[in-house]
């Protein structure tokens, strides 16, 4: 790695952080431990919906080591964690936002919500006093199923007394239904996309300091955004100024969405250190995790595709019940809508399109961005839809995709968004290629052979990612904006320090942000340090979610190189005596122009900041550049993905036997880990289509799927090889790396593969999600009856 850096970008250098996690030298929030350290446990409420008529705290105040017990009549006066972004329903009306109080005051809404909170002087101690507590609840009916949320029974929250946070559209309603009334053939398909669990392998974390000399917190948390951690907590929730609170997230074990958001639990912390005056650590057990961390998907749909004779798209109709839990969720409200509607278009031409959305409360734990976050919801929508059409009308899946897809660009779609670029023929291609999809005649009669049934099926996806512009955004509600920052701190020895406003929690960015910089600086990636995650350090930066770190965070710290680079011209213009615009610089070298004449990149920073001699009129001392990038598009990966599977008539059980993954990411910086994320992905969208699926008990609400025992996670024989190749593909046109986000593709684009597959070998219109064995055998039972 000390190898001259020039050429870095593209290439598949081993990941700078893995030594320290490999030798057990990472620190995670739990690692952190404060002078004066107390512990808090939560008592959360055993039922689904139920009154809060009374809480008794004398027992645990006087259990051993404990130093307070707080209830949400002592944060009455606080506000409530708000909402990231505004909905606004189809008859003008704001969406329902009611308080979600950091203890609950007059409602537990759903099974672990925290009621009270114990501090002790060790976990052992805050846990058994938390036991002591005890709440006087009345039982009330909960409203569980989002397909019957509307109207029901029980009232989740008084300012709802239907449930319904939000009804939505996007689309032209009455050309869409033209478009239907003149169609040849109408695809129709009711599904659930369902509910997930995040799983993240280190849990949520929080440890709340307070600093009496300088009324000022200092906050390690297990977060993905930790500047808009600190914004919501500090002006929208506690009301203390924002300067005056330091967020720290260090080294952070996976979140994949669920640690992007403000939950009640940390921000407790903080509130309640200034109370006692000594540091809180709170460290959630798995259990909490699957009561508390924000959920995802949760989708019930009725879609509805239009075709003329020869199979060519003419409309889509699509209505959509969403679950957004007992409570909005930082970003809960855009997920069902701004991140998942528009992007139903797919890769294909459709010219009319329309989609109604209702977000409903539930007595079940909030609803959030869960890795890919509206996007695989709408590819499921959109790739189950094709894929059936192709049946139906008797033509090939691959063949009406090609006869539909978009060719020229830039194009607009009807939902709102502008594909910059694309070339979606030249990976589909490519995919059936790797996948020998030539061959799948004979493979599926060498399992009929052996008594399985056999199936292929296809998914091609698009995503909308790099998230941003911030106007764009703005218009459509969102409440903050979405740009991201770099600092290039450039030392006197000509060593680097990068601060990013991204996060990084597993995708690497210590090596790929280095090797942007040291290929734009020639310098070696070994002299380059990323700092992140500390708000006393970092610029104000939005975080890392829906693929946006390298094309927004990546292109802000480049626009802060190519300042250090037209400062460092000026200073060796100085010292070579020559016009700056005399000035080149390649591989870590400025020379003049037609000349042998030069000077390296160390020289120059040691002239920045050793100023003898130097312009000072002119020029400041020191190399030190910092941006702001906030881009003008999303940024729009695609892909196509081929699955086929094995299943066995006598059991349901169906085993992936291959999977093929074709994507376009733009340039690659680094193609291991960009293989590595795909995998990942890959894993999680399988997980969802056969395995994963949060489920709710209809009539208490009590959480069914609360623990690994219940909770079924892929594991490594559930999936086979994966064939994955990324192509060069089509650069983003709107950013200097020309990078696309590839973090979520693997989750995005395989659910629709495998159950398109799955349906293929049972010879069955749908599938549900989970395709479990039993789901799969009860198919296999009524396609037979």
């Amino acid at each position: 790695m000390n190898a001259p850096a020039a050429g870095f970008i593209g290439q598949s250098v081993k990941r700078k952080e893995d030594y320290r996690f490999l030798t057990g030298n990472g620190q995670y929030t739990d690692d952190v431990v404060l002078p004066g350290q107390t512990y808090a446990s939560f008592v959360r409420s055993p039922y689904a919906h139920a009154r809060i008529r009374g809480i008794d705290t004398s027992a645990a105040r006087a259990a051993t080591g404990v130093v307070a017990v707080f209830t949400g009549a002592d944060l009455a006066a606080v506000g409530g964690l708000p909402c990231g972004w505004l909905i606004t329903s189809t008859d003008g009306t704001p969406m329902k936002e009611p308080k979600h109080a950091l203890l609950a005051e007059d409602k537990a809404r759903h099974v672990g919500d925290q009621v009270a909170v114990v501090i002790a002087d060790t976990p052992a101690n805050a846990k058994a006093a938390a036991a002591l507590v005890e709440v006087d609840y009345e039982e009330l009916t909960p409203v569980v199923d989002p397909a019957t949320a509307k109207g029901a029974a029980g009232v989740v929250h008084d300012m709802a007394p239907d449930n319904v946070c939000y009804t939505w559209a996007i689309g032209d309603k009455a050309a869409t239904d033209a478009q239907f009334a003149a169609a040849h053939h109408v695809t129709r398909l009711e599904f659930r996309n369902n509910r997930l669990i995040p799983n993240a392998i280190e849990p949520r974390a929080a440890n709340a300091a307070y600093n009496r000399s300088d009324d000022s917190w200092t906050v390690y948390v297990a977060n993905q955004n930790p500047h808009v951690e600190r914004l919501l907590m500090a002006a929208f929730v506690l009301g203390i100024p924002e300067h005056k609170l330091k967020i720290i997230a260090p080294d952070v074990g996976g979140g994949f969405g669920s640690k992007i958001f403000l939950y009640a639990e940390e921000t407790v912390l903080v509130w309640a250190s200034k109370k006692i005056n000594r540091p809180i650590k709170w460290t959630a057990e798995r259990s909490e995790s699957f009561l508390t961390d924000a959920h995802g998907r949760d989708h019930v749909t009725v879609a509805e595709l239009a075709m003329d004779k020869n199979g060519t798209f003419l409309g889509m109709r699509v209505d959509t019940t969403a679950n957004l839990g007992a409570y909005l969720s930082t970003f809960a409200s855009s997920v069902p809508t701004i991140l998942y509607a528009t992007l139903l278009a797919g890769q294909y031409t459709t010219p009319k399109i329309h989609c109604q959305v209702t977000g409903v409360f539930t007595n079940t734990a909030p609803v959030d961005a869960y890795r890919g976050a509206g996007r695989p919801e709408a590819t499921y929508v959109v790739e189950r839809l094709v894929e059936t059409a192709a049946k139906e009308m008797g033509i090939d899946p691959a063949e009406i995709r090609r006869r539909n897809f978009i060719r020229s660009f830039p194009y607009p779609t009807p939902v709102g968004l502008t594909y910059d670029v694309g070339d979606y023929e030249a990976h589909l291609a490519r995919a059936q290629a790797l996948a020998d999809v030539a061959g799948f005649a004979q493979r599926k009669a060498a399992s009929a052979a052996k008594g399985l049934l056999r199936g292929i099926g296809y998914s091609c996806y698009i995503e909308a990612c790099g998230l941003a512009p911030s106007n764009i955004a703005g218009a459509l509600g969102a409440r903050a904006g979405l740009f991201e920052a770099g600092e290039v701190r450039v030392h006197p020895t000509g060593k680097v320090t990068v601060f990013t406003g991204s996060h990084s929690h597993g995708q690497g960015h210590e090596t790929t942000f280095a090797q942007v910089v040291a290929d734009k600086l020639g310098i070696p990636i070994d002299d380059i340090d990323i700092v992140h995650g500390d708000t006393g350090k970092i610029l104000f930066g939005m975080g890392t979610y829906g693929s946006r770190s390298l094309a927004v965070g990546g292109t802000a710290i480049v626009k802060a190189v190519d300042k250090i680079v037209a400062k460092g011209k000026k200073i060796a213009a100085h010292l070579l005596e020559a016009a700056d615009t005399d000035i080149e610089f390649e591989n870590g070298v400025f020379k003049v122009s037609g000349t042998d004449r030069n000077v390296p990149f160390a020289s120059v920073a040691l002239t920045a900041y050793v100023p003898h001699n130097y312009p000072l009129d002119k020029l400041e001392p020191g190399l030190n550049e910092n941006a702001f990038y906030d881009p003008t598009n999303f940024t729009y990966p695609s892909g196509s993905y081929v699955c086929e599977v094995e299943v066995d008539p006598e059991t349901g059980v169906v085993r992936v036997d291959r999977f093929t993954a074709v994507d376009d990411f733009g340039n690659i910086i680094n193609p291991m880990i960009v293989e590595g994320q795909v995998h990942g992905g890959l894993a999680q969208g399988l997980g969802q289509a056969l395995l994963e699926h949060g489920v709710y008990d209809s009539d208490s609400g009590q959480l069914l799927s609360g623990s690994y025992m219940d909770y079924a996670m892929p594991r490594a024989d559930d999936l086979p090889s994966f064939t994955v190749e990324t192509m060069k593909g089509t650069p983003c046109s709107h950013n200097p790396l020309g990078v696309k986000g590839c973090g979520e593709a693997g989750a995005i684009g395989s659910p629709a593969a495998l159950i398109n597959a799955v349906c293929d070998a049972l010879g069955v219109k749908d599938v549900p999600m989970p395709a479990t064995p039993h789901t799969v055998w009860k198919a296999l039972q009524q396609r037979g009856a």
